[in-house]
């Protein structure tokens, strides 16, 4: 017989010591719960990021702990350009930069969408990755146009991995954009996967892949065993390197 589940553990929002569970206890349903409340400290946050583990919650609820199965993974040199999204890099009508402004990028990723007025990207959760850029482990690539940010997309950096947090597009393909451009940045300096967190039918068709989670636990595991990639980060690659890597 089976033992009944226990529900996920809850944690004081002032409990900075307490692990987060094992994430292969996080629960079938809703897929990958692993627990409850905490702090959006720095400590905690890259020791969840560490072991596979994100907060995702909706305004007016406490902090959530994931951990999903099946996880969506972006290999750098699996990214998938379309024909007009190869015309529009080779363009070379637009300008990026990397870690130069990270707050407006989220601030960007946070403002509401047709049909989606409220945004997970809290005051806090935007306070928390702020915090994480200062310290050098959060990152945003930004794409301008005269003047102006078009697109652009932040996430967490551990090891030889790099954690996708949300991307945004004030014009067409700006979002795009900014991913080939990490993705061929993340490649040239040796990342193994982007973590997509979540698979979506966008993601798929940019080129990521899902795997059961015990696999992709492995594969973050050994991702960690190299050094972290300190910030703030600077774009090494120029437009001949993404035409070559474009092929």
């Amino acid at each position: 017989m089976t033992e009944p589940r226990l529900p996920v553990p809850w944690l004081a929002a002032d409990d900075e010591t307490t692990p987060l569970p094992d994430p292969e206890t996080a629960m079938a349903d809703p897929n990958g719960l692993v627990a409850i409340g905490g702090s959006l400290s720095p400590r905690r946050l890259e020791s969840a990021y560490r072991r596979g583990i994100f907060p995702w919650y909706s305004p007016g609820e406490p902090i959530l702990w994931w951990s999903p199965d099946p996880r969506a993974i972006l290999r750098p040199g699996a990214f998938h350009v379309s024909r007009s999204l190869r015309r529009a890099l080779r363009r070379h009508d637009y300008r990026v930069t990397l870690d130069t402004a990270f707050d407006a990028v989220v601030s960007g990723c946070a403002a509401p969408r047709p049909g989606q007025p409220e945004t997970w990207i809290t005051p806090a959760m935007h306070a928390a990755y702020s915090r994480l850029h200062v310290l050098g482990l959060a990152h945003a690539i930004e794409i301008w146009r005269d003047g102006h940010l078009v697109g652009g997309l932040y996430g967490v950096s551990l090891g030889r991995a790099f954690f996708g947090e949300s991307m945004f597009s004030a014009r067409v393909n700006g979002s795009k954009i900014a991913m080939a451009w990490l993705c061929c940045q993340l490649e040239h300096w040796g990342f193994d996967f982007l973590d997509c967190q979540m698979p979506t039918d966008h993601l798929m068709r940019l080129g990521a892949e899902t795997m059961p989670r015990k696999r992709f636990l492995m594969a973050l595991a050994a991702s960690q065993r190299a050094s972290t990639h300190p910030g703030p980060w600077s774009l090494e690659i120029r437009a001949d390197d993404l035409d070559a890597w474009l092929g």
